[in-house]
């Protein structure tokens, strides 16, 4: 099972957007696109990414074709990765109740529902401090990549 390749915007999209300002006092702090930017400068050295800027996130592909999104919402940074449609799901009550017991056999990444223009979709995600350091932002990639195809593979049975 592959995840799903949604070409329109993704949740990250809408939550930069919406999010709130942060309140916090920006002394000694680089604006947000500046650090899209360095996000950006730590990622395409990556052999076998794709790194593209979209909008206010930046989309990377891996060389498996997986694609994950990094945006910056006030003070944290959010990895998410689109895993398929509720509409694929067949009964939600029972995947939602397993993804409750056993999301927390995939390090570093939680499973959540998002709306894309008025559809639900199963994302997988990480956030993490925008003070982080580059190997944990490394790091939150690589598992959000490697977690995605064992996420599909244990729930695929749920998914027609």
């Amino acid at each position: 099972m592959q995840p799903y390749r949604h070409q329109r915007r993704t949740s990250l999209h809408k939550t930069r957007q919406e999010s709130r300002p942060n309140t916090r006092p920006m002394e000694g702090k680089r604006p947000m696109g500046n650090q899209l930017c360095k996000i950006k400068d730590l990622l395409i050295q990556r052999p076998g990414w794709s790194i593209q800027k979209c909008d206010d996130c930046l989309r990377i592909t891996n060389e498996d074709g997986i694609d994950a999104y990094v945006a910056i919402s006030g003070i944290q940074i959010l990895v998410e990765s689109l895993l398929f449609a509720k509409n694929d799901v067949r009964d939600a009550t029972i995947i939602n109740d397993e993804i409750l017991k056993t999301h927390q056999l995939f390090p570093l990444t939680a499973i959540g529902i998002t709306k894309i223009d008025k559809e639900d979709y199963y994302m997988a995600f990480g956030a993490l401090s925008t003070g982080s350091s580059e190997d944990s932002i490394l790091t939150e990639v690589e598992n959000l990549f490697t977690n995605v195809p064992a996420i599909l593979q244990a729930y695929e049975d749920h998914i027609h």
